[in-house]
């Protein structure tokens, strides 16, 4: 997955695991077809240039605007998102490092967990809400637009909320808030907490 030709990385569940909360259908619609068509178009638009040799994150943060860089984006983006979900419910609790951090930050996971709720309810149309660290450690919440990545603001994203209406449509339809809180319920907060560690996953 780090460098073309990028493929579409496997689950660590099954695509029915996560209902009731996300349904199969629209982890088969999400995964199997948005998700696959980001991949696709990265593809084509790396192909015999000059960021066939890079890495997907080196392109997240060096593609112009426009359609690579939206692609790019995409495939990061969910990628970060379906391999921080999880069934499971052993993998509930940040680690002690991240913990400290969300408390230095935002005074309680809870006020966290309010604070990147709101934000994901007050973005206006497609994009994504992400927890990310910055160069000091510090914690940050930021909304970005269609596949904006916090990459490009050098920002390490650690957590990423999806609020493009096809991750939720099929279940929700446009009761955003109830997809968000059933979607808190699906956090690997294990995989969440390694991305603090700068060489775990894509950095």
């Amino acid at each position: 997955m780090k460098i073309y030709p990028f493929h579409l990385p496997e689950l660590d569940y099954q695509l029915g695991d996560l209902a009731p909360m996300m349904s199969q259908e629209t982890l088969s619609y999400h995964y199997g077809k948005h998700f696959q068509t980001y991949v696709d178009n990265l593809n084509h638009l790396v192909h015999d240039s000059k960021y066939e040799g890079m890495t997907l994150s080196d392109i997240v943060r060096k593609a112009p605007a426009g359609a690579l860089a939206n692609n790019a984006g995409q495939v990061l983006n969910h990628q970060l998102f379906f391999e921080q979900l999880t069934p499971s419910q052993h993998a509930k609790q940040p680690s002690s490092e991240l913990m400290m951090l969300i408390t230095q930050s935002f005074g309680s996971f809870e006020a966290m967990m309010e604070q990147l709720s709101q934000a994901a309810l007050q973005l206006f149309g497609s994009g994504w809400v992400f927890l990310s660290t910055n160069a000091t450690g510090e914690l940050q919440i930021q909304s970005l637009p269609n596949g904006d990545n916090p990459l490009r603001y050098d920002l390490t994203p650690l957590l990423a909320i999806d609020v493009w209406e096809h991750a939720y449509y099929l279940d929700y339809q446009n009761r955003r808030k109830d997809y968000l809180k059933q979607l808190f319920l699906l956090i690997n907060w294990h995989v969440v907490s390694n991305r603090v560690t700068p060489d775990v996953g894509f950095w």
